[in-house]
């Protein structure tokens, strides 16, 4: 780019993974813009207990403002985000999320661009679609720019059906300074272990891919990580360990001989959406069996790199075929692959040739970008 840009960045956190399915997504792509010149200032609201739930300091890689979760802590954050060079607001902040979509077009003036960055792009569409006064839907032909985290083709069509002047996924990726490698630990090993919040578009494919599977494999040990699952019946051959903090993330995906993967409902119906887990599990070397989703093998070539089942019955069967040392060579592969085209510098420089295209840039052929 010809000079670095002055960032100013409305999302739900970056210091807190708690409830925030987006925070290591976030930590990425700000840490890898920022090594590349950019300044970011990050505005979260204090909200959902996540500042109480802290998984990490305020960095020295951006300027983190904490603002009241009122309409007045949302308009003074307004007011000290004009002059940025480039606004970004991404959607699930969590409170004022209508007022932020509205008040972030009015800091537009000559030079600056102002974007809508969707972390969950099939919810946000199909709430749109069913709402015809949704009042998100006006809104969108006024944004510079759409940028998803993923969806490919079919979100990229579907927002500019909407009037979206371009729409431009940039994927998940790894960190590698935050995600690799480490010895297991005996607490968290596992024949099958899945890492995820209970969300009500993701509890039935956690049922078919994890739960049901368990219960076809008494002999089998599986664990469970994340919020909400407390009162989840469960086989007996289930460990539940509740909320994992990221530091915790690298040792869980290297325990177990097998990590799974289970997309939300809509990620799944869309295809080309890996979960931000997928690259951080490939990252430290795990083997990973992912619910089949159209164009994982964009990412990761199955059988060698991911194994893909299309129900329950076939991680059942990759399962009771995989072995510790098939595990390790598999799991090897993936971090080659991630760390050679799927790490956050790669996405950082995609971002940079958007914009240095100006806003109407590459209009997104939903491919990543590869180096």
């Amino acid at each position: 780019m010809a000079a670095p840009l002055s960032i100013a960045f409305f999302g739900s956190s970056l210091v807190s993974a708690y409830w925030n399915g987006a925070a290591t997504y976030y930590r990425g792509m700000v840490r890898a813009l920022h090594r590349l010149g950019h300044r970011i200032t990050f505005y979260e609201p204090d909200a959902y207990e996540r500042q109480s739930h802290r998984d990490m300091d305020d960095p020295d890689w951006a300027s983190v403002v904490v603002y009241p979760a009122t309409e007045t802590g949302v308009y003074r954050s307004l007011e000290a985000a004009m002059g940025a060079d480039l606004v970004i607001k991404a959607s699930g902040v969590g409170v004022f999320d209508e007022l932020l979509e509205r008040e972030v077009l009015h800091l537009k003036r000559e030079g600056n661009q102002v974007v809508f960055w969707d972390v969950d792009a099939p919810a946000t569409l199909e709430r749109i679609t069913d709402n015809r006064d949704d009042p998100f839907r006006r809104l969108i032909p006024r944004y510079d720019l759409i940028l998803t985290y993923g969806g490919g083709n079919p979100i990229v069509r579907s927002y500019t059906g909407f009037g979206a002047r371009a729409c431009i996924p940039i994927y998940n990726a790894l960190d590698p300074d935050t995600h690799f490698p480490v010895q297991p630990e005996p607490r968290l090993e596992a024949d099958l272990s899945f890492l995820g919040n209970r969300l009500p578009d993701r509890e039935g494919r956690v049922d078919e891919f994890f739960l049901s599977v368990a219960e076809k494999m008494p002999d089998r040990k599986f664990l469970l990580a994340g919020s909400g699952w407390g009162d989840k019946a469960r086989a007996g051959n289930v460990s539940y360990i509740g909320h994992l903090g990221t530091r915790d993330h690298n040792a869980f995906n290297c325990s177990p001989m097998a990590i799974l993967n289970v997309s939300r409902d809509g990620m799944a119906r869309n295809g080309f959406s890996p979960a931000t887990r997928v690259f951080e599990a490939a990252g430290a070397g795990a083997c990973m069996i992912t619910d089949k989703w159209e164009g994982v093998e964009q990412f990761f070539e199955p059988e060698q790199e991911i194994y893909v089942a299309e129900n329950g019955d076939e991680v059942a069967e990759i399962l009771d075929q995989l072995t510790p040392s098939v595990s390790a060579v598999v799991g090897s592969r993936a971090l080659t692959r991630v760390r050679a085209q799927h790490t956050y510098t790669h996405r950082a420089r995609q971002f940079e040739e958007i914009f240095s295209a100006g806003s109407g840039g590459g209009c997104g052929n939903g491919h990543a970008t590869r180096r």
